[in-house]
């Protein structure tokens, strides 16, 4: 039979709270394992890509927005930034810090043809998500004795996760009629399509904090969120050094 300590100790496993972040824990895991095995664009994008030239605002727009809402990586480490932000106007800053860092490097990575392994840089996508997880969990002031910026890492980070987005499209033979507009169309998408899945994480954020459970098991959480970011780097240096 259980001891009654024994079952404070496993009470939280009992968590609705709990079960939900294990929950969604697994699916993003899911979906960091199929973008790994992909490693990019679908197939059909990536065909659609090479087979069209000339300025083609909509498409790219479209393309844009689901890279960023099917981005794994990218909406862990959203989802770190903004875990304990409550007020817009902090969201707001913190994003629009992100957007100017992957938006600058998205534009410059294509146009320069700067070629870096993308398996590297989505190894330290998945280390920005590690680096915000243990800020949530207070680790860095534990560590050091200090805080470190959380605005200047939301911008450097963002600039690596432009990086990578470059990367994957320098993977396909872009037309150069109409490429700096399609860059810019794909950039608008990708913001359109962080802004919806912001949405929806604030929403479910927003009925979370209204419970008990939110500070019972933000811990946890980050927890959780920190060993999915050091999964996703793993699977990414094993894909640099194998493939």
């Amino acid at each position: 039979m259980t001891s009654a300590p024994c079952r404070d100790r496993l009470s939280w496993l009992r968590s609705p709270w709990t079960l939900a972040v294990l929950v969604v824990g697994f699916l993003f895991l899911e979906g960091l394992l199929s973008q790994v095995l992909a490693h990019g664009v679908a197939e059909g994008d990536k065909g659609y890509i090479q087979e069209t030239s000339g300025f083609l605002f909509w498409p790219f727009v479209y393309l844009g927005a689901k890279h960023m809402v099917t981005g794994y990586d990218h909406l862990l480490f959203l989802f770190g930034v903004i875990f304990f932000l409550n007020r817009m106007k902090d969201i707001g800053i913190y994003v629009t810090l992100f957007a100017i860092g992957h938006s600058s490097t998205l534009l410059l990575g294509v146009l320069t043809n700067i070629s870096v392994s993308s398996y590297l840089v989505d190894a330290i996508i998945g280390l920005s998500v590690v680096y915000k997880a243990l800020d949530n969990m207070g680790a860095y002031r534990r560590w050091f004795g200090f805080q470190p910026s959380t605005k200047a890492a939301t911008m450097i980070f963002g600039l690596f996760h432009g990086f990578g987005l470059a990367t994957k499209l320098q993977d396909f033979q872009l037309s150069s009629e109409g490429l700096i507009g399609n860059l810019i169309a794909f950039n608008i998408g990708v913001e359109l399509g962080q802004l919806l899945a912001l949405g929806g994480i604030l929403i479910l954020m927003g009925f979370w904090r209204r419970t008990d459970g939110f500070w019972k098991h933000a811990y946890l959480t980050n927890v959780v969120l920190m060993t999915l970011g050091f999964i996703l780097t793993g699977y990414q240096l094993v894909g640099f050094f194998v493939m």
